[in-house]
């Protein structure tokens, strides 16, 4: 039986991030950075004009995973690391649907790094909100793969010792085709990175620095402290200058050797943004605190075919792949007999 159509938007009162609140008590820690995620992407949603039953969310595990209950459209809490997994076959079978994946840092990067890793090459239009606090929440404050080295948490008494993995380099390496990053306190820039990850067509990875206050409390606090952030935040706009500081003085070039440097804001050699050079993106997400100020915006963004649309022209659009019988497809080509 073929799935049920998606909705059709009607005439009627337009959404607001209202309707798309649940009767469910919110129930993260106070000062948790989820709260103003989850208002921002609820006005996100309103804005869109979608009805509220063409949208999925799908989650792991993890605090960031509480999010589907919190939201008034379809939802799956699935398990650990494979939220990609179901939201790649949610999307193959319904590509008319808009179709989120909610994860974190652990869950998006240690257990389903893997899942991850392929749903960004396979450029699945599925949006992807990686919840980065740098520890592991729900589990009451391990080290994560984002953590940084010397961490001394629960599971690392003694400091850890790997090097943290960078989320925003494995997206640009494994080829999706649009990734940014931002700041959970930061309302008005995080409501225009996830607007622009629901408007791409095609796999939108969107990195959200977001405080946990129990177990990893000020981690972004110099990209929050309005009283230095005009000097440790470098905000990506395409076709400006790489400029930053409170009087607007330096910018960011790169050396012979492609190393950035700080210089002069004047300086003819400061890099402009450029969202179609994937491979300038990734030395501009090697900038990081304290040496260079930290950029968040859209750091890629381009347009190429999308998997599902590629996979129904191959399968048709019930989804079935085109053979005689089951059999037949089993007894193709090089089959043996067993005596």
């Amino acid at each position: 039986m073929n799935p049920p159509a998606v909705a059709e938007a009607v005439e009627s009162k337009p959404l607001t991030a209202k309707d798309f609140k649940t009767s469910q008590e919110v129930r993260w820690c106070p000062g948790c950075g989820d709260y103003s995620i989850l208002n921002q992407f609820q006005k996100v949603l309103a804005d869109l004009g979608e009805p509220k039953e063409n949208h999925v969310l799908v989650s792991g595990i993890g605090c960031s995973s509480r999010f589907p209950y919190y939201v008034d459209t379809y939802g799956i809490h699935s398990i650990h690391g494979r939220a990609p997994t179901i939201a790649t076959g949610v999307k193959a079978l319904r590509p008319g649907l808009t179709v989120w994946v909610i994860t974190g840092d652990g869950d998006g990067f240690s257990i389903g790094g893997n899942h991850m890793m392929h749903l960004l090459r396979r450029n699945v239009n599925v949006k992807v909100l990686l919840f980065n606090n740098q520890i592991y929440g729900l589990t009451k404050g391990q080290y994560s793969p984002t953590s940084e080295v010397n961490k001394r948490t629960k599971s690392s008494p003694l400091g850890s010792i790997e090097a943290p993995l960078d989320p925003l380099n494995i997206a640009l390496t494994s080829g999706a085709s649009f990734v940014a990053r931002t700041v959970d306190r930061d309302g008005a820039h995080l409501y225009k990175m996830l607007k622009r990850a629901a408007e791409h067509q095609g796999t939108a990875f969107v990195e959200i620095y977001q405080n946990c206050p129990v177990f990893n409390d000020g981690a972004f606090e110099h990209l929050t402290d309005k009283s230095r952030k005009a000097e440790t935040v470098l905000y990506l706009e395409a076709g400006e200058p790489l400029v930053f500081g409170a009087e607007r003085d330096k910018g960011i070039t790169l050396d012979h050797a492609l190393q950035p440097q700080i210089v002069a804001a004047d300086d003819e050699s400061v890099l402009v943004m450029n969202e179609q050079a994937p491979l300038v993106a990734q030395l501009i997400a090697e900038l990081k605190h304290p040496d260079f100020p930290t950029p968040v915006g859209v750091f890629h963004a381009e347009e190429r075919a999308v998997y599902e649309q590629e996979l129904q022209a191959r399968v048709g659009n019930d989804g079935r792949i085109p053979t005689d019988s089951l059999q037949s497809l089993l007894d193709a080509g090089d089959t043996w007999q067993v005596d």
